[in-house]
């Protein structure tokens, strides 16, 4: 079924080119299903007003929050095929709730036309501010020398922090007690009031914070150094093949036509090319990336079973 969807995907520039160009002639939604001011959220707004002059007309971020993200990614799936109900999907919602949940009433492959790949992004492990290791290793030693003893916040079963903190223990050989928040930002404040030793979340959650002094940065979880943070080590110079990436792209629902596709993607490619967008998205803290419709399906489909790992090794399910 998933060779069968990228099949289609990848013959899509040609079924696109043999028909006439695509011009909408109302606003587009862009939804997303998460709470705004979340990093989904924020970087959905970046895009769709990026993208609104290149279209002529206004693209409107729609939040429908719920269930992981389902909510929001049944609903565009259920949406009529026009290019007019477009979603702001994640590693999250299009490739671990296929993987966490038993009973999809979708399937992220299938119901879905990928439009294009937006921005990778990395976690920073963070520590709060008076604990007293200074460096990755150091944290290592410690968890090894006191199993259990350093609380390590999570914002729910599949997150992102949840993956990267799994992860590290996995190849560290190391044992946090984890504490499971409703979301990143209530587990940062403990962090902060020194509640949580250790967190690893999302860069554009946790930027701020580590700017500021308010927590403090052992490493960062992408395979080199950051530009934006050029003093905090990869996790990977501590743990060797250590690294860990989530993603954000946007999906318009199957069927939808190969001119509209195309046409999509090219606006969001060129958005994100603009010296102003691409500052604004690197300054959060994302790689910015920009694809085709070809590549970024490729890129799911590849996706799936690196989760799928993910899932085995953190153990995450849901009720």
């Amino acid at each position: 079924m998933q060779r069968r969807s990228l099949a289609l995907m990848l013959a899509l520039p040609l079924a696109a080119r043999a028909q006439p160009a695509w011009t909408p002639d109302r606003p587009i939604r862009l939804v997303v299903g998460f709470a705004p001011g979340g990093s989904t959220d924020v970087t959905a707004r970046i895009v769709a007003q990026a993208i609104s002059g290149g279209l002529g007309q206004s693209v409107l971020v729609e939040n429908r929050t719920g269930a992981a993200g389902n909510l929001a990614n049944e609903h565009v799936a259920r949406s009529t095929p026009d290019g007019y109900s477009l979603v702001m999907g994640s590693m999250g919602t299009h490739a671990t709730n296929q993987a966490l949940y038993r009973n999809l009433p979708f399937h992220v492959v299938r119901d879905f036309a990928p439009v294009s790949l937006v921005a990778l992004s990395a976690c920073l492990l963070v520590v709060r501010a008076n604990l007293p290791v200074q460096t990755t290793a150091e944290l290592i030693a410690r968890a090894k020398a006191e199993p259990g003893s350093l609380n390590c916040g999570i914002a729910g079963a599949g997150s992102s922090q949840h993956f990267a903190a799994a992860l590290f223990e996995h190849q560290a050989g190391i044992r946090f007690t984890q504490v499971a928040y409703r979301g990143g930002a209530p587990a940062m404040a403990d962090l902060v009031s020194g509640r949580l030793d250790v967190m690893f979340t999302p860069v554009v959650e946790a930027i701020e914070q580590v700017r500021s002094g308010q927590v403090r940065a052992l490493g960062i979880t992408r395979q080199a150094r950051s530009a934006q943070l050029p003093d905090v080590p990869a996790v990977s110079e501590a743990l060797p093949g250590y690294a860990f990436n989530s993603w954000l792209g946007v999906f318009a629902p199957a069927a939808t036509p190969a001119p509209v596709v195309l046409r999509l993607s090219r606006e969001i490619s060129a958005a994100l090319a603009t010296p102003a967008v691409k500052a604004r998205m690197e300054q959060l803290g994302y790689e910015v990336v920009g694809s085709t419709p070809e590549e970024f399906a490729a890129f799911q489909v590849a996706e799936l079973p690196r989760v799928t790992e993910l899932v085995r090794i953190s153990g995450a399910t849901v009720e």
